[in-house]
């Protein structure tokens, strides 16, 4: 499975940290590489698009708070992306969502990060109807073919 990772300079200790202990997965870091200011939509974007275009399996986006960097991953059509902060949403977000880009905030601890990511590759979508119901309304808002 290849996994996607991407943060600003605030999220990078922790992607780098990430990036070490998920040795059982193929890791494609879109950036940023170091700890110098960045702008976090750069690497949204980039980490977006690499999901899209299934470059890579799911996405992991950080930066200070988990929550600019995870409204810019939603602005490339076809991202499901969730800012949560416990794995227990992890799971939720994949199992009604299919989201496929996880994020949340450098201020996570290196173990609860470490556990939201496993929970969130390793939880799959339910199928269940009244999910994939809602999820095919915010394709067709996105498309521009809903109607209210």
């Amino acid at each position: 499975m290849k996994i996607g990772i991407a943060s600003d300079h605030r999220g990078y200790k922790l992607k780098e940290y990430l990036k070490n202990e998920l040795t059982d997965y193929e890791i494609v870091d879109y950036g940023t590489n170091s700890e110098e200011s960045t702008d976090y939509p750069d690497y949204a974007f980039k980490l977006g698009k690499a999901v899209v275009e299934k470059e890579v399996d799911f996405g992991v986006a950080i930066c200070g708070s988990g929550i600019g960097i995870s409204i810019a991953c939603n602005k490339v059509k076809g991202v499901r992306c969730a800012k949560v902060t416990t794995s227990e949403e992890a799971m939720y977000t994949r199992n009604d969502n299919n989201s496929n880009i996880v994020a949340f905030g450098e201020k996570t601890t290196n173990e609860e990060a470490l556990n939201i990511v496993k929970t969130f590759i390793n939880t799959p979508f339910s199928n269940e109807e009244k999910h994939q119901r809602r999820i095919d309304k915010i394709t067709k808002y996105e498309e521009g073919n809903y109607e209210w």
